[in-house]
């Protein structure tokens, strides 16, 4: 595997631009430098048995794709190379002459609809998620199957730590037994002079345990464990501590201090996806730098409300929708004139190195 040292050296690098907020003009004092480019493969390798498509760094805000890779991405009408393609000259570190031949109206279809649309939606769904963790933040200590436990009592049910705390019982001395042709419920005996099992084995256990129950003893109440709620929280619990351990804090303490409780950074690029989308299908080009600057800044800045965002998300994906019903685009790109590109670039990179 090649390392971007080595594609620096042997000069293998055909585009380099500058990307992320500083290519869109959505920059900050705080923002990072993002690069992405593209680089060619020497002959003897691309030919040979070693494909190697990117290239990156650990971090992932360095990446250069191999040019077959970013010819198959633009045939999908991949939103990140479409923006790579048309980086503004700003934001260009360099650019082989040859790439001029790659024309928008071979590449660009029908399918940035989709493409951008499902981009957008899926940072409205990393928003939601979002406001949902800051919203309901868990509490470090894992609840354990106790938790999630009932019994019958009077008229209705209690929670089955309460119960024991009325009866002044342990759960080890407990022993439960299945209950035929009745999921989740058990027969609940106590006795701290038998070896009954307990409730749970161990505080991490993820099972109920069952015990062997003398004949003739008696059932003090019958139990009922809500597994597939445990089983949420458990997904939710660790779902939220990953996220508690790999969360941006610049971005995560930005997001707290405007006190709107989403992650207004997903907010920004969901409508800066839909208006790239508008264009594109309406004009038919892929405007990097935004022209709506002061509105993407002040979504980040958390100056709407999450709700009304919802709303006015919804609306951009109704006008996409009708501005790709009118729009002139072909439905899908020309694979073949774009397959029949990407050889023709190639073999001219070729012939002069």
């Amino acid at each position: 595997m090649m390392s971007i040292e080595e594609l620096k050296e042997r000069g293998l690098i055909i585009l380099e631009c500058i990307s992320g907020s500083k290519a869109y003009g959505l920059d900050t004092p705080t923002s990072d430098t993002d690069v992405k480019g593209v680089f060619l493969l020497p002959k003897e390798e691309f030919y040979g048995l070693t494909y190697t498509p990117q290239v990156s760094n650990p971090s992932n805000d360095i990446v250069y794709y191999e040019l077959r890779r970013f010819m198959e991405l633009l045939s999908v009408n991949n939103p990140n190379i479409l923006e790579l393609l048309n980086t503004p000259d700003s934001a260009v570190i360099y650019k082989h002459p040859f790439l001029n031949d790659i024309n928008a109206s071979v590449v660009l279809s029908k399918l940035c609809k989709n493409t951008f649309g499902k981009f957008a939606v899926s940072q409205i769904k990393k928003a939601k998620g979002l406001k949902k963790k800051i919203v309901n933040p868990m509490g470090e200590e894992r609840k354990s199957i106790l938790s999630f436990c009932y019994v019958n009592y009077e008229n209705g049910s209690i929670a089955l730590e309460k119960f024991l705390a009325m009866k002044d019982w342990k759960q080890e001395y407990c022993g439960l037994v299945n209950i035929a042709n009745m999921k989740g419920l058990y027969g609940l005996y106590y006795d701290s002079e038998l070896d009954y099992s307990g409730i749970v084995r161990k505080a991490e256990s993820n099972e109920i345990a069952l015990s062997s129950i003398p004949k003739g003893s008696k059932q003090e109440a019958i139990l009922y464990f809500n597994k597939d709620g445990y089983s949420t929280y458990c997904k939710e619990y660790r779902e939220y501590w990953d996220w508690v351990d790999k969360r941006n804090d610049a971005r995560y303490e930005s997001t707290q201090s405007h006190g709107k409780q989403y992650d207004a950074k997903n907010m920004m690029h969901t409508f800066r996806l839909l208006e790239m989308a508008i264009e594109i299908g309406r004009d038919g080009i892929v405007n990097v730098k935004r022209p709506d600057r002061d509105f993407l800044l002040g979504i980040k800045a958390g100056n709407y409300e999450y709700d009304d965002l919802l709303k006015m998300a919804n609306e951009k994906q109704l006008e996409m929708d009708r501005v790709f019903e009118k729009s002139i685009l072909p439905e899908s790109p020309d694979i073949n004139a774009i397959s029949e590109l990407a050889f023709r670039i190639r073999e001219r990179f070729y012939e002069v190195v």
